[in-house]
């Protein structure tokens, strides 16, 4: 079939990959514009991007598709490249522009989008982060049809991955990125037969895009919802707390199961004890034991590391 590819992080990536070891033939490659990125903010080009270059395959970087926005040169490039390429179908995944309807109606097949969640079910941005952070015990993959909706078009091939108690949103990333380009090549075998499901109307949530001023910790919630936002949150974000008059950042963190606190119960955001097993620090309900952090301009560190030179006591008050 002939392919044009939209996507721009590591997860579109592996799909761009798996489509080209299949066969098909890649008329053009949509990527986000380089953009300013690390310490010294040097233009960094996007995996797919860096992919799509290696394999020779033809690339545009517009900074909108929309005919009437702000930039409607690169949009009308964009469309005569798109039309003029006849393609059977588009495949997109994470790209993070929206595609006007033009778009949608211009390949034979339209417009496919790997999803990282089971629609309706985690709709948007950080479906990943998003399953963790609520404490789902599964998600998958939804390759569908897109229409003008966010995330609403008709399914047409499923599949559920269970969510590990440990799993972060760069381990779960990475499987979901994996099954997701092995489902789109399988999806694309059945392109003259394909059967689209309409997406149930309950169940729908939204996976908004996460923050940067969501990775404060907030003491007063209970530890099981503090640990599963630690593994959410990792890698972007992380979870930072004010300790000892540092900002650190905390990576690795689990309830403690059977938390012993003597008398009344303490204050959220009490330090209960310190050891190289971890850091215990009172919740809103129950007990969060800390033990992968990581101090300003430092690396992350075991507990048993952290505790060397952490200067907090016993009793003190973390502030959320």
């Amino acid at each position: 079939m002939r392919v044009i590819f939209a996507g721009t992080p590591e997860f579109a990536r592996k799909a761009l990959a798996a489509l080209h070891a299949s066969g098909h033939e890649i008329v053009g490659v949509f990527t986000q514009p380089d953009r300013p990125a690390g310490r010294g903010m040097k233009l960094q080009t996007s995996a797919v991007k860096q992919f799509a270059l290696e394999k020779g395959l033809p690339v545009a970087q517009p900074h909108s598709l929309k005919l009437d926005g702000k930039y409607p040169e690169e949009a009308a490039a964009a469309q005569a490249f798109i039309v003029q390429a006849h393609a059977d179908v588009m495949v997109v995944a994470a790209y993070g522009l929206i595609l006007p309807q033009w778009v949608l109606d211009a390949p034979r097949f339209g417009c496919l989008n790997i999803h990282a969640s089971l629609l309706p079910r985690w709709r948007g941005a950080a479906p990943i982060h998003r399953a963790i952070e609520a404490g789902d015990s599964q998600t998958g993959v939804t390759i569908m049809q897109m229409d003008a909706g966010l995330d609403t078009g008709d399914m047409l091939h499923v599949e559920a991955l269970l969510i590990g108690e440990q799993e972060t949103t760069a381990s779960l990333h990475d499987k979901l990125a994996d099954m997701g380009a092995r489902m789109l090549v399988e999806t694309l075998t059945q392109a003259e037969h394909f059967k689209p499901v309409k997406q149930p109307t309950e169940g729908v949530t939204y996976a908004h895009k996460i923050e940067k001023t969501e990775a404060a910790i907030d003491w007063s919630l209970s530890a099981q919802t503090l640990s599963q936002r630690v593994r959410a949150f990792d890698p972007f974000p992380g979870v930072t707390a004010q300790m000892a008059g540092d900002v650190v950042k905390v990576w690795q963190a689990h309830v403690m199961s059977c938390a012993s606190v003597q008398g009344a119960a303490p204050a959220a955001g009490t330090l209960l004890a310190i050891s190289e097993s971890g850091l215990e620090v009172a919740c809103g309900e129950g007990v969060l034991c800390l033990t992968q952090l990581q101090k300003p301009g430092g690396k992350r560190q075991s507990s048993a590391e952290f505790v060397r030179s952490f200067k907090g006591e016993v009793g003190d008050v973390f502030k959320s």
